[in-house]
């Protein structure tokens, strides 16, 4: 397959002209010739949206810096048909994307920057502490949006400074994504690393991911859902996660089934949870599997002074596991989660192994082995509190054990220890607090 430079197109690389007709035309190009490779040469382009192609790949070479525009009139829509709605309601439209597509590729050595710095700004809302979630622009686009595209490869690239979610999949098939790098602001509202949402055949490894909100999300939003099914096949190894959410998240959205997910031989640093797994809207989460993680989980300020300022979700959590209704809908049934496992995790925390069914819905079937938790204060914040956003339960004061569990039948633990430093914190030694817990099978040893 032929190379299409954009230079050759009229690309301008003087970082204020907008190269995205250029870079349209060089897809369009390719696309038409039945395939090949657009390629960014060295130097800073600015662009609006440009929406890729079947069978074509675009490269950015060392050098390449690719400016997304924050002028609306250069931002373009997420396309969809007459009779659908948006992918999840949010119009800020998308720099890069593509849309019933296959064999399409994003490649090289280059940057991709969102200019997220541009859009968020620092309110001084949480006491002085400076943690806590920036305040954001009305106008700030996806980074990139694929839906139903199949055969979708991200490789080596740096995805720097998004404005909103960073890499947004929705009904793909088929996608590998393998030692990109994201650059976040880690105060950034919203801008998420990886979410996969109703995909499936999933392979992401390799990846180091810097965000303020959560660094990989598998999701299974109500549109998706309705037009794709589960969520399923979907396997993280070898990555390097900081989040001041979560390294992994699970939900909240769960209109549909996910299951099968892997989440292996991965670094968590410094992330309000390392794992949370939520049910909220009806859907099964099941067949899910951790193993081999290592490092640290903490609190994060949030806003103490200004009501309605955003906050941070978690308390310093290694595994968040919650099944309850949202605030909102008292009366709805949230979902199911069943079958998960986690072995072999080595993590310094502030809270608890935290396990939240009720009576209308447990959680179902928990396995952990090989659980290694030392508690030690790391961040700048108290502790004492449990935190079961987003539903009625909220935030509230409570004592912090090792393990906590409600409405959770078959939860099994075992070879595993726990070690409390420092004097005067939230935890008082407690190992083992069961609510509601049918067939527990519960061994801890508590190292001096």
């Amino acid at each position: 397959m032929a190379d299409w430079n954009i230079h050759d197109f009229g690309a301008v690389a003087d970082a204020s002209t907008n190269a995205g007709p250029a870079i349209q035309a060089a897809v369009d190009a390719a696309h038409a010739a039945g395939g090949g490779r657009v390629i960014i040469p060295a130097g800073t382009f600015l662009s609006g949206s440009v929406l890729l192609k079947s069978r074509v790949e675009l490269h950015l070479v060392n050098g390449a810096l690719l400016l997304s525009s924050l002028d609306p009139a250069e931002i373009a829509a997420f396309p969809h048909g007459a009779d659908e709605g948006g992918v999840d309601g949010w119009n800020g439209g998308f720099f890069l994307g593509a849309r019933d597509a296959e064999n399409v590729v994003i490649s090289g050595d280059g940057v991709i920057d969102g200019r997220g710095r541009e859009v968020f700004s620092d309110a001084d809302c949480d006491a002085g502490f400076h943690e806590c979630p920036k305040r954001c622009a009305s106008f700030r686009p996806r980074l990139s949006l694929f839906e139903n595209v199949t055969n979708l490869t991200i490789r080596d690239v740096t995805l720097k400074d998004a404005a909103f979610w960073t890499l947004h999949m929705a009904g793909c098939r088929h996608v590998r994504i393998s030692g990109i790098r994201i650059q976040g602001d880690d105060r950034g509202a919203n801008n998420d690393g990886i979410d996969p949402d109703c995909c499936q055949d999933v392979n992401i490894s390799g990846c180091s991911v810097f965000t303020g909100d959560d660094a990989i999300v598998v999701k299974s939003t109500g549109p998706m859902a309705a037009r794709y099914g589960v969520s399923e096949d979907i396997v993280i190894c070898g990555c390097v996660l900081h989040s001041r959410d979560s390294a992994l998240k699970i939900g909240t959205e769960t209109h549909g089934v996910i299951r099968r997910v892997s989440l292996s031989d991965c670094m968590v640093q410094d992330c309000s949870r390392a794992v949370g797994i939520w049910v909220r809207d009806g859907g099964t989460v099941e067949d899910i599997h951790v193993h081999h993680l290592t490092g640290t989980v903490r609190r994060w300020g949030d806003a103490y002074d200004s009501p309605g300022a955003p906050g941070w979700w978690g308390k310093g959590e290694p595994v968040f596991i919650s099944a309850t209704r949202r605030p909102q809908k008292p009366d709805s049934f949230p979902g199911v989660i069943r079958r998960v496992s986690f072995d072999h995790l080595y993590l310094t925390c502030e809270s608890s192994l935290f396990l939240g069914g009720e009576t209308y819905s447990p959680i179902e079937d928990v396995r952990m082995s090989e659980i290694h938790l030392r508690f030690e204060r790391t961040g700048t914040q108290p502790g004492g509190l449990f935190d079961e956003q987003p539903s009625a339960r909220h935030k509230y004061p409570h004592a912090i054990p090792a393990l906590y569990a409600r409405s959770v039948r078959g939860l099994r633990l075992k070879d595993s220890t726990v070690r409390f430093v420092g004097e005067g914190e939230a935890w008082d030694g407690t190992l083992t607090e069961l609510e509601d817990c049918d067939g527990s099978q519960v061994c801890w040893e508590e190292m001096a």
